[in-house]
């Protein structure tokens, strides 16, 4: 039996099977192949990003009271957003996305996100990639089901880049997967062995200063360690922005040459940025700089089918318009949702801007919802790849259609 028989007849008729196949052995085609499918591919923020430093709301006041120390400066100065219309700026960490605005393959949605209000970052991945916020007997996710509705079976319909199925992959229907190029956890020079031997060396001894020392690299190594569990628990066994570029390649290269791969899925960590967060620079202008650099990475290899090609880049939730006391924010609600890629009418920032006054926040603290996150996909599946009310209502089960935002 041949190598592509054999991927066939052992994963069509499984239940939830993972076929993970590596780049050189991506060699099976389908005797019939769409000239040209239309592709979805999603890319997860896990972490919970900030929002309000990705698309910046310049206008608001209250915007740049609330945030002494991380807000983004407003157009013309050192370090300056970049304006996209009259009222919201880019980071210009996003600089190399730019171009896609200007051409209009690029938009945002703000305000957008699930409606259900926990602020546990596994509720609100697992209800957002369920595709049913507030209900946690949901098994499968609306990417799996989606599957289902799509004419035609293959193994490799559906590609998740990581090692492990995201909860939107989940269910019946077969996915194939490809590893990732990083997964270790990046330390400090400060938090280096030699570094911190030779200091623990120096002040060993009992008097005021060596043991105020050793009390503080103590509680030092305890607070890292709770950091790092946290930020790990956030990220939900996503790799991090810098190695997103690989990854972004190798997916795009494998849609490009393989046309019956339609849905491609990535999660990207690193987003929960409760200490240190930065402005135009810091930890989280680089990470929105490896993020950018994916992206255009992603779009630049998806060139010859970009024109059927929508990618959507999403985080669970917002996060606090006010600063905290350690020059990050803290876990929010409303956020923004970025819409990429031929199909998409681009140049616009989408959605109901509700303000940022303390009485138009969400519980006096958080940017408020004002388009659930179903609003966008369900307009983009029925017009994109071709789904019916009734299939709508398969990958959202029990959600009333809103179809105000039309971002194709």
């Amino acid at each position: 039996m041949h190598r592509r028989q054999f991927l066939q007849q052992t994963t069509l008729g499984a239940t939830a099977t993972i076929v993970t196949v590596g780049v050189q052995g991506w060699a099976y085609r389908s005797p019939a192949q769409t000239a040209k499918p239309k592709r979805l591919i999603v890319v997860f923020l896990r972490g919970a990003v900030d929002g309000l430093s990705v698309v910046v709301p310049y206008r608001e006041t209250a915007y740049y009271e609330a945030r002494p120390r991380i807000a983004l400066p407003r157009p013309g100065g050192e370090g300056s957003i970049l304006p996209l219309d009259k009222r919201f700026g880019l980071h210009p960490a996003l600089r190399s996305l730019f171009p896609l605005w200007q051409q209009r393959s690029l938009a945002f949605v703000q305000a957008c996100g699930s409606p259900d209000a926990t602020r546990s970052h596994f509720e609100a991945q697992d209800y957002m990639e369920t595709g049913t916020p507030g209900i946690k007997t949901t098994r499968d996710g609306w990417m799996n089901r989606l599957m289902a509705t799509l004419p035609g079976r293959s193994p490799v319909r559906a590609v998740n880049v990581g090692s492990t199925t995201p909860r939107i992959l989940s269910g019946p229907m077969t996915v194939a997967s490809l590893p990732t190029g990083r997964n270790a956890t990046r330390l400090t020079p400060l938090d280096r062995s030699q570094i911190r031997t030779a200091f623990d060396r120096l002040y060993n001894g009992k008097d005021t200063l060596s043991q105020a020392y050793q009390e503080g690299q103590l509680a030092r190594q305890e607070i890292l360690k709770e950091l790092q569990a946290d930020m790990q628990m956030a990220d939900n066994g996503a790799p991090g922005a810098a190695g997103l570029a690989g990854d972004a390649r190798r997916l795009a290269r494998l849609m490009v040459r393989d046309p019956q791969v339609q849905l491609g899925f990535l999660a990207v960590g690193g987003w929960d940025t409760h200490v240190n967060q930065g402005s135009s620079k810091g930890q989280l202008a680089t990470r929105l700089n490896w993020l950018a650099q994916g992206l255009a990475t992603l779009v630049e290899e998806l060139k010859p089918i970009y024109g059927e090609t929508v990618i959507l880049v999403m985080s669970e939730f917002g996060r606090t318009l006010r600063e905290n006391g350690n020059g990050g924010t803290d876990h929010g609600h409303g956020n923004v949702l970025w819409a990429m890629g031929g199909p998409i009418k681009g140049g616009q920032v989408y959605g109901q801007w509700p303000g940022l006054a303390t009485a138009q926040l969400y519980e006096g603290r958080d940017l408020a919802i004002t388009t659930d996150f179903r609003s966008v996909l369900s307009p983009l599946l029925q017009n994109h790849l071709g789904l019916d009310q009734a299939q709508l209502a398969q990958v959202f089960p029990k959600y009333g259609f809103d179809q105000s935002v039309k971002i194709m």
